[in-house]
């Protein structure tokens, strides 16, 4: 996905976050794709997309495992 795609994204990271560059920071796109990308590129670096079902497995994974706060 080219960076014009993710134009407008609005990024998050976890409320978890300690304030530190080590974090990574999702996007909810309109094209109901998800968007991942590495804080400390402070939103230079490059990101990429995952289907929202694939990512909702993933954090169904991450719960089932007994990861809270997601």
């Amino acid at each position: 996905m080219n960076s014009a795609d993710l134009t407008g994204a609005v990024w998050r990271k976890s409320n978890r976050s300690n304030g530190d560059a080590n974090c990574v920071e999702v996007a909810f796109l309109d094209n109901g794709r998800v968007a991942l990308r590495d804080t400390k590129d402070q939103g230079n670096g490059r990101a990429f997309t995952v289907a929202s079902g694939k990512w909702a497995a993933f954090t169904g994974s991450l719960a089932d495992a007994g990861f809270t706060g997601l």
